[in-house]
């Protein structure tokens, strides 16, 4: 078991990647980072990726894509690589977003949100 000092805040989600390379984290300091998951070496990050709390991360199947979800209520899609902001849902909810799942076949997200919605 290894451990290292990854945010500055809470850590709220990780996930690790398909083919088990890489680990993504989201935390309330508002950034995401993608970790190498055999030496826990920091590979990417983005700094407040989300207005509030990053309270879920995912990688898609394929492993090109990050989603995150935020208690600021948006829902976001990341290339997995650089980070860079692909796609966003503002208000994807009324209150805080929790909880984001990809489809296992890519082409859907839910979530969960504390406003007892799906």
């Amino acid at each position: 078991t290894e451990k290292t000092n990854a945010h500055s805040r809470v850590i709220y989600s990780v996930a690790f990647s398909p083919d088990g390379t890489k680990i993504v984290s989201g935390s309330s300091d508002e950034t995401i980072k993608v970790w190498d998951a055999a030496t826990l070496e920091l590979k990417s990050e983005k700094q407040n990726a989300h207005s509030y709390v990053v309270s879920s991360v995912q990688f898609s199947p394929d492993g090109a894509l990050i989603v995150s979800g935020s208690y600021d209520k948006t829902i976001k899609v990341w290339d997995a690589s650089s980070l860079a902001l692909v796609a966003e849902k503002s208000n994807a909810h009324s209150r805080s977003v929790v909880s984001v799942a990809v489809s296992p076949d890519g082409t859907k997200i839910v979530s969960g949100s504390s406003d007892e919605t799906i």
